[in-house]
């Protein structure tokens, strides 16, 4: 079964205690680098960086008092340090530390999201080779369309997730930036050397330029990404519930038929509950990218109505796509896979299904294509409303047997013809030689 979700890493990111860590850890990298200036002596910055500290009761001792999360910070700073204190913040407002800051927590998460991307592309790229011809029916408007194979099916879901490890990589990079600009961008109070120098000590590029703040587009497109994955998750959690449904059953999500239960009232009840849940997940994580989208928009060189917003949905979205990942992954890892049912469900429609095969096959004869469309049509509807097989009534056909051989209709009603191409997808995407 899948095991409770526990990711301490992930919930120790966005704490109080990780939060200000970081914040100190910035403030340490400008006074740094104002020592490579020459503006702060040398020894107090070594005193700086080795004694500076900072202890979160006291900082929310401090906020019931100033009403302001940072200078409750640096007055927790200041009571670790002696007359060097003065280097910590030297030049900077508020923002240089908190968007900066921010910036390395939104890597530290989505460096964990990646893993876990990879890890349930991993788990589903195994499941694609395994079922690689296992023969299943393709529906369109959930309708029986074609045959196609299961593993095909999840190939596709491989792809989808590659790409999003490449957006998601493409958001790190937009986020993994710092700024020490100043109260509006200008650097009148700390020279681009000192950015450039306190960036480079914390693994940051440079924000180019900035108003007060880090420009929140950066932000909106990290959550849409975020969304995006989410949307994935979705898609592929709402085939299986598809397929899981009674009159299906051709796949289920793990049940632990021991002490499992589904229902409160119907002890028979296994629902995919778990592949819901991840539905239920996508949804908020497109509200949040709603939010990371208006979030933009700020007034002249900032305000302060993004920051209430973001508080909530950085560690909520991405705690919430870290859980909807563990979640799937653990579906899909013990994912019930019933090939039975699945030729079974191929063989309800009385070969229907092989419509498409039958009409090349009298256009390849010479017909005409809307004469051969007619006589497979007029056929089809036949055996669809008298549930009786295609083959049989295509055989009583004049216009069909004086055509077709009875070789050629055993071509034409085999699944395996559908399939022939299926080996060159999965070497396309290197997982077959």
């Amino acid at each position: 079964m899948i095991p409770r979700y526990s990711r301490p890493e992930m919930e120790a990111i966005w704490s109080d205690a990780h939060k200000f860590e970081t914040w100190l850890k910035v403030e340490v990298a400008v006074v740094q680098a104002w020592g490579d200036e020459g503006v702060a002596p040398a020894d107090e910055v070594a005193k700086v960086v080795a004694n500076a500290t900072v202890n979160v009761p006291d900082v929310m001792r401090y906020i019931d008092e100033t009403h302001h999360d940072v200078t409750a910070f640096l007055r927790s700073v200041a009571d670790s340090l002696g007359p060097e204190s003065r280097w910590v913040h030297y030049g900077l407002t508020s923002n240089d530390v908190w968007d900066t800051a921010t910036c390395m927590q939104m890597i530290d998460a989505i460096d964990i999201l990646i893993v876990g991307v990879v890890k349930l592309r991993e788990v589903i790229q195994r499941q694609a080779v395994k079922h690689k011809d296992t023969i299943c029916i393709g529906r369109t408007h959930g309708v029986h369309a074609e045959p196609t194979t299961f593993g095909l099916k999840l190939l596709v879901w491989v792809d989808e997730l590659r790409r999003q490890e490449e957006r998601l990589a493409l958001a790190r990079t937009h986020v993994a930036v710092g700024q020490m600009s100043g109260p509006v961008g200008t650097h009148a109070s700390v020279p681009p050397s000192v950015e450039e120098n306190a960036c480079r000590r914390l693994g940051l590029d440079v924000a180019k330029v900035t108003t007060q703040i880090i420009q929140r587009d950066r932000h909106a497109f990290y959550f849409e990404v975020l969304a995006g994955v989410g949307a994935s998750l979705e898609k592929f959690a709402l085939e299986i519930r598809g397929l899981q449904r009674t009159d299906i059953l051709e796949a289920e999500e793990p049940f632990d038929e021991a002490g499992q239960t589904g229902s409160s009232s119907m002890p028979h009840k296994r629902n995919p509950e778990l592949c819901e849940r991840v539905c239920g997940i996508a949804r908020v994580l497109r509200g949040y990218a709603v939010t990371g989208l208006e979030n933009v928009a700020l007034w002249h060189e900032r305000d302060i109505s993004h920051s209430g917003a973001e508080r909530i949905i950085m560690p909520d979205a991405t705690g919430l796509l870290d859980y909807a990942l563990h979640i799937f992954t653990g579906v899909m890892d013990g994912l019930v896979v019933y090939p039975e049912r699945m030729m079974k469900n191929l063989e309800r429609t009385q070969g229907l299904i092989y419509s498409s095969k039958v009409l090349n096959s009298l256009l390849e004869a010479g017909m005409i294509r809307t004469a051969a469309y007619d006589i497979v049509k007029r056929n089809s509807m036949k055996a669809w409303r008298e549930d009786v097989p295609l083959r049989g009534l295509l055989e009583a056909d004049a216009d069909v047997t004086s055509r077709l051989s009875a070789a050629t209709l055993d071509a034409v009603f085999d699944p395996r013809a559908y399939l022939i191409h299926i080996d060159e997808s999965f070497r396309r995407m290197g997982l077959l030689a």
